[in-house]
């Protein structure tokens, strides 16, 4: 298996953060450097920061009610102060990593796994796995500006959202309540399609992936999957 996805599956980061350790050189496999691609088997020696990884890996799989105020990552090694990351909602012990992102001041379903090929699964583009957001916009939203954000809007230069499914859920003269069901996952990707049209989003909350929902699940509560949800989201 690949370094990056063995990486992966011992909870340390996503594929691509783990591409990011292995670049600052900091993992070797029987004493050597690793690259992106080494390979690695059972009888290799792997060892990030010095310290040797177990080839033995339990997949694990939770689900969490992502609160405002934290980052979806690990660590947060990238300010002075780090801030609060969505592992400190988690059981300790749990040697996992956040599938996708949910920004800083954005809330709701996050899954958290060590399994590779189920995170690639769920957040590559090709999927196109249903994605069900609560947005809510200051004022109200002219039919006009619906229909460019169902059929796609420029979020930066060359950059257009594929069409989507845009609701609106409340309105009045202050604020709009919208249902955004998007099958693309970009970098703050709601923000920018209101942004588009004139709109600044007050709050999200991603509320549904397929399917599967936050029943049951408070801000900063977490549990685990059963296996039924595992296979609906290995079958999505």
């Amino acid at each position: 298996m690949r370094i990056n996805k063995f990486l992966a599956e011992q909870g340390i980061a996503s594929r691509r953060g783990a591409d990011e350790i292995i670049h600052q050189g900091r993992v070797t496999v029987n004493g050597k450097s690793a690259v992106l691609g080494t390979e690695v088997g059972e009888n290799d020696v792997v060892m990030l920061d010095g310290k040797i990884l177990s080839h033995k890996v339990r997949y694990e799989y939770f689900i969490l009610y992502k609160p405002k105020g934290c980052v979806c990552t690990v660590h947060d090694e990238k300010t002075e102060r780090p801030r609060k990351t969505v592992m400190e909602f988690l059981p300790e012990g749990a040697h996992v990593f956040p599938v996708g992102r949910l920004d800083y001041n954005s809330e709701g379903l996050l899954i958290l796994t060590n399994d590779g090929d189920l995170a690639y699964r769920l957040t590559a583009p090709q999927s196109e796995i249903p994605k069900t957001y609560l947005v809510k916009v200051e004022g109200t939203v002219t039919q006009v500006q619906l229909n460019k954000l169902r059929t796609g809007v420029e979020i930066e230069k060359g950059v257009v959202t594929k069409k989507c499914r845009v609701t609106v859920v409340e309105t009045d003269k202050s604020f709009t309540k919208l249902q955004v069901v998007l099958t693309e996952g970009k970098n703050r990707e709601i923000r920018k399609m209101f942004q588009a049209v004139g709109k600044e989003v007050v709050f999200l909350k991603r509320t549904k992936l397929g399917e599967l929902t936050l029943s049951g699940l408070d801000r900063g509560e977490c549990r685990r999957l059963t296996p039924e949800e595992v296979f609906y989201l290995k079958n999505l």
